[in-house]
């Protein structure tokens, strides 16, 4: 086998089992051990695999409220408000945006009144100027990652 698209490849496979072993990798991808062990150290090292990790279905942990809050922040602040949502536990994504709002952000939380505590917590700062949050009713897709293309 050429080695042509075997990063994308091993990437793809990872995507179907995250578990798979060498020896089941290398088989897949009609490659040596080795091979598969050394495209899989280069891939981490370079920062498109950033680890492995089980995925979590919060609603049958408990986590059952989905939040979604958008936030206007004074300017200079911005930094510091992303630095201080990424600490809060339940915030699963943090985004600085463009459009009418500087943040948006997707919670999960146990129920309303927890949801409702980091929200009062969020209007009390001084640097957020503007709020705005939607609970989730219905997630058809949530956390789904894509394979990579491969050229033919």
């Amino acid at each position: 086998m050429t080695y042509e698209n075997l990063d994308a490849k091993l990437v793809n496979e990872l995507l179907g089992d995250g578990r798979a072993s060498l020896r089941s990798l290398a088989e897949d991808l009609d490659v040596s051990v080795t091979t598969v062990s050394n495209h899989l150290n280069d891939l981490e090292e370079e920062g498109i695999i950033d680890g492995y990790s089980p995925v979590v279905d919060y609603d049958a942990a408990g986590y059952d409220v989905t939040a979604i809050v958008q936030l206007k922040v004074d300017g200079g602040a911005l930094p510091d408000i992303t630095d201080r949502l990424h600490g809060h536990k339940q915030m699963i994504s943090v985004y600085e945006v463009t459009g009418d709002y500087d943040v948006i952000a997707v919670g999960k939380f146990r129920d309303t009144d927890d949801m409702n505590t980091l929200i009062k917590e969020l209007l009390a700062d001084v640097d957020i100027n503007e709020s705005n949050t939607s609970v989730v009713l219905a997630a058809p897709v949530e956390n789904e990652q894509f394979e990579l293309e491969v050229e033919q």
